[in-house]
Parts: structure tokens; C-alpha cells; sequence
């Protein structure tokens, strides 16, 4: 075991607090962390790049003073970067390759006093929502090691579900912090576009339907470490609405008799599975006991041209994303190290006109209009963030054939990716588990901006219902 025996007993809050008075120190959690990474990793193969040197070099040129002063810390391996590090983005397109500069993101976290030790595994360029790139391998989730941890933030969540952090960052294109979030027991905040930074030299990710922030134990962290990044930054294209407040206050206070839409049905492609209906139900009453008015209600999306819009907006900009690279290492995107689906995707994606393209996004801009509307009847729609528990590992990238995978794929999909299409904040919760005790994520959407609302909700629901207690069967401090 490690130094610090308390460890579990706390979130990043209460582990920063415990720095704060001296009863630990900043090197002594790290070194948990570490040898915590080094008790479970080869089972669940969460981090896949190892940083330890680098994290102990921060504490020693001194931490800044932040609500996360000596917490350890996870980065998600795509896209961000962090000077003197590799990102490889779940590829072998970036192997070798170290960052000249910190994403702004990143350098924000530095400044709330986080200590990054590690990146943690994705797929190759955050298309699955699975998490078992050919890169580094398949992680596994700490409920069960033959199931997935979900994608593509799949190696964030088992970290945390794993007891390594407290917390991790993640990031989500089409549901990928609520996804593993769900699958693993975690609270998973997608915040409204725009609230937290891409830059500093990209404006947005897949048309502005990606967005960075955190999976977590508990839902004040998912606040506070909103309130440390969020904000926007010279030459942004857009901003989330400015929250006059912090968002940590807001986890305690009452979020009043809410009206909160629910379908019984999945509105894409697919069904909800028995077990996972049954979730909802019982959420549904819990919701009803504490006050809230539920009923059936869905908006008048056009659920063909949703599905439509976010496959021609992610083909494409995962086709540009290898046009780039094979500009920078002066060869064809032929040559480069990448994964068979990611170059059938890149295939796909050369059939798209610029009209095509441009047509997904005013459907995407509908759906957002719809939503809009929708909201001036209901403050919240609820629906499982999964319509099945978590699927086993190799389920989806083992099918036989592209149909065999559209069918699994759909029968383990949620209704996440309208969210990111339309910008809207959207939460994860561990508010239900299967019979064989697998986590069952609860997903709440809200109208754009109303991040806050998600949090007062979510954290009346972990008082009502704390889940922060509960251990996966693989979890570090339990070794």
C-alpha cells in the first residue's frame, strides 16, 4: 500500500483542503497516485503514457496556489498537449512527437495547482465509444475487466472508477465523457459549447460539437474545476453565456420543482434494453419523490438528418485532421500509421461535397432550434446515457462486418450525440446499476447555458442518493 491510507476517504476538494492544512503534502499524493497506477494499470491499461518525472519536477519548482493544489491529475491522450510531452491521440500517426507549447486548457489546470503524472488511453482519434485502439491496446472497465470502460474518455473513467484519481480530464465529440461516465459509475458533465477553452490555436473540434472537461467522483469537483477553466480566450469564434457565480455554490442549493421531459422510447436508431427501461423507470420515480413534475415528451427533431449531420461532420474533420498531419511529415495520407476504420472513415468522407457539408450543419442548427423551443415548456429531458449496460470488450471492434457493427454500435448507443450537435450541457449520473451490478448511467440535458441548473440537480441527487462510497471490484486501494 501506499503513504497515504486516507486517500479514498476524500475527492479532489478534500484532498486539495488536506494539502492546504499540512496534513499531507503535495509529493505524498502523487506518490499514491503512482503506485496506485502501477498496482491496476496492467489490468486495466488506463494511463499509456507515464509522466512521473515530469509531475514530480512541478511540485519541486513549487505549485501555484489553486482549488486543486496538489491533487494528482490525469490528461486524456487527444488533442491537448503539454510542453515536453507526447500526445498520440490514440495513434501511431504522433508517435515520437513532443509538444513545444501548453494548450490552454492544460495551462489552466497547472494554474488551479492540478499535478499531471500521466496521460490516460483513447481511441484512435476519439471515434469510438469504445476505448481499444491498436496503439496502445484495449482498456478495461474496473466493474468488470471482459466490458468496456466506454469511449472514447474509456481510460479517464477507469482511472477514476479504479480509485488512481479523484478525477480525470476528459472531452466529448458525441457523448464521450458521458459514455464512460456511465459505464464506470462517474458523474460526466458535458458543459455547454464554448464554456471551457480549444485553444490556443484552434477555435472548435467536429464543428463545435466537441468540448473538454472532466470525469469525477463526485459532482462538487466537476463544479469547481469548471470554475477553474472556464471562460473564454482571445480569438475564440464564440462563448458560452457568462455564469455570474461560481459553480461550485451551486451544487448545494435547492434546484426548485423541475419540469422534466422523458421519452420511454430511444428517438434514433435502436432500442433501450429491458434492464436499462427499467433504470429509467425507477429514476423517474425518484425524481417524482423529490418533487419534480416527469412526463412524456420528446421534440420534433428530424432524426434522419441528426444522424446524418454528425457522420458527415466527424468523416470529414477526421479526414482533414490526417490531410494535415500528412502535410506536416511531407508524405500521403496513404503512408500514415492509422487504423483500418479510421481509413475507411477518411474513404467515406471523400464522397462529401461542400453542400453536403454545409447542409449538416443547418441540421444541426435545426435540431438546435427544436431544442430551444423545447426548453420554453421543460428545463430538463432525462433518458439513459447508454440504451445497455457496458458491452464487452472487442463487442464493437471485433463485428464481422460494417452491418454486424452498425448493430451493435446501435443497440449500445444513447441519444448523447444530440447535445454536442446542438451545444447543449448534458450530465452523466450513477444513479442506477444492473443486476449483475454494473453501473447505469442517467443522462439530464438542459438549454444552452444552464449548466448550473444540471449541477444543482445532480447534486441533490447524490445527496439523496450517494453513490461517491461505492467500490468497483478492481479498485486501487483496496490491492
Amino acid at each position: 500500500m501506499g503513504g497515504f491510507s486516507d486517500y479514498d476517504q476524500y475527492d479532489g476538494l478534500g484532498l486539495a483542503e488536506l494539502v492546504r492544512r499540512g496534513d499531507t503534502s503535495p509529493s505524498e499524493l502523487l506518490e499514491e497516485a503512482i503506485e496506485r497506477t502501477e498496482r491496476v494499470n496492467g489490468t486495466l491499461n488506463a494511463v499509456t503514457l507515464k509522466h512521473y518525472d515530469e509531475a514530480r519536477a512541478a511540485i519541486e519548482a513549487g505549485l501555484p496556489e489553486g482549488p486543486f493544489t496538489g491533487v494528482p491529475f490525469l490528461l486524456k491522450d487527444l488533442h491537448l498537449l503539454m510542453q515536453g510531452t507526447e500526445t498520440t491521440s490514440g495513434s501511431g500517426m504522433w508517435r515520437g512527437e513532443l509538444a513545444d507549447y501548453d494548450s490552454t486548457l492544460v495551462s489552466r489546470y497547472k494554474a488551479a495547482g492540478l499535478v499531471t503524472f500521466g496521460k490516460t488511453n483513447s481511441p484512435e482519434l476519439g471515434l469510438m465509444p469504445v476505448t481499444e485502439p491498436t496503439r496502445h491496446g484495449p482498456s478495461r472497465n474496473p466493474w468488470d475487466p471482459d466490458r468496456t470502460p466506454g469511449g472514447s474518455s474509456g481510460g479517464a473513467s477507469a482511472a477514476v472508477a479504479a480509485g488512481i484519481v479523484p478525477m480525470a480530464n476528459a472531452s466529448d465529440g458525441g457523448g464521450s465523457i458521458r459514455i464512460p461516465a456511465s459505464c464506470t459509475g462517474l458523474v460526466g458533465l458535458k458543459p455547454s459549447r464554448g464554456r471551457t477553452p480549444f485553444g490556443p490555436v484552434k477555435g472548435e473540434g467536429w464543428a463545435g460539437q466537441s468540448i473538454s472537461h472532466v470525469v469525477s467522483r463526485s459532482v462538487r469537483d466537476s463544479a469547481a474545476i469548471l470554475d477553474a477553466t472556464t471562460g473564454p480566450e482571445a480569438g475564440d469564434p464564440y462563448a458560452a453565456p457568462h455564469f455570474d457565480g461560481t459553480f461550485l455554490d451551486e451544487v448545494g442549493r435547492e434546484p426548485g420543482h423541475l419540469r422534466i421531459a422523458v421519452s420511454p422510447e430511444k428517438w434514433g436508431a435502436g432500442d433501450f434494453h429491458p434492464e436499462v427501461r427499467e433504470a429509467l423507470d425507477r429514476t423517474v420515480q425518484s425524481l417524482t419523490d423529490l418533487g419534480h413534475h416527469v412526463e412524456e415528451a420528446q421534440p420534433a427533431c428530424d432524426w434522419d438528418a441528426v444522424g446524418e449531420a454528425l457522420f458527415t461532420i466527424v468523416s470529414t474533420n477526421t479526414a482533414l485532421s490526417a490531410r494535415l498531419r500528412a502535410e506536416e511529415l511531407g508524405c500521403s495520407v496513404a503512408e500514415l500509421d492509422m487504423e483500418d476504420t479510421t481509413r475507411e472513415m477518411i474513404a467515406t468522407a471523400a464522397g462529401v461535397d461542400g453542400a453536403t457539408y454545409c447542409r449538416a450543419v443547418l441540421n444541426n442548427q435545426a435540431a438546435g432550434r427544436a431544442l430551444g423551443r423545447f426548453y420554453q415548456s421543460y428545463d430538463l429531458i432525462l433518458g439513459p446515457t447508454l440504451s445497455s449496460e457496458p458491452v464487452p470488450v472487442g463487442h464493437l471492434t471485433e463485428a464481422a462486418d460494417p452491418d454486424q457493427y452498425m448493430q451493435r454500435l446501435l443497440a449500445f448507443m444513447g441519444d448523447t450525440g444530440l447535445f454536442n450537435q446542438t451545444g447543449l450541457p448534458s450530465i452523466s449520473l450513477p444513479l442506477q446499476w444492473s443486476t449483475a451490478g454494473l453501473p447505469i448511467g442517467m443522462m439530464f440535458s438542459a438549454a444552452f447555458g444552464e449548466d448550473a441548473l444540471l449541477l444543482r440537480l445532480a447534486g441533490q441527487l447524490e445527496k439523496a442518493d450517494p453513490w461517491f462510497d461505492r467500490r468497483a471490484p478492481i479498485y486501487a486501494g483496496a490491492i
